[in-house]
């Protein structure tokens, strides 16, 4: 496994986990604070080492659809963090469940058949 995929990975998962987590303690407590400031990190890390790792189904020189999905997490994470400042939290919410539900689902793409992750934690 390479150095982009370790991080990425290590970064998705603690994401995976966080996030969870984060789903669970009262809105606007120190903890959801905290832990949320740390999972939105974890996702810009998730995000950001995306882009060093090729795709296997490349549209533009390595990039792939998933891609895609790591610039809409990084203005995701942007909008969300931006609007828990402005203290509007509907707006917070929306986006940060969007990212989340959105981390889940590559997760569980990443867990097709033939690709990289199956093959790793499966053996197929």
């Amino acid at each position: 496994m390479n150095t982009p995929i370790a991080i990425h990975l290590a970064a998705a998962l603690y994401a995976i986990v966080a996030g969870d987590v984060q789903l669970a303690p009262p809105k606007g407590s120190q903890l959801h604070r905290y832990l949320g400031r740390s999972w939105m990190v974890a996702m810009l890390i998730t995000a950001l080492s995306s882009f060093w790792i090729k795709s296997v189904m490349p549209l533009w020189l390595s990039f792939g659809p998933i891609h895609i999905l790591s610039v809409w997490i990084i203005i995701c994470v942007i909008i969300s963090t931006t609007a828990a400042r402005r203290h509007n939290f509907k707006q917070h919410k929306l986006y940060a469940v969007g990212a989340y539900i959105g981390l889940l689902g590559a997760g569980i793409g990443t867990l097709a058949p033939g690709r990289y992750l199956n093959q790793l934690f499966f053996g197929g």
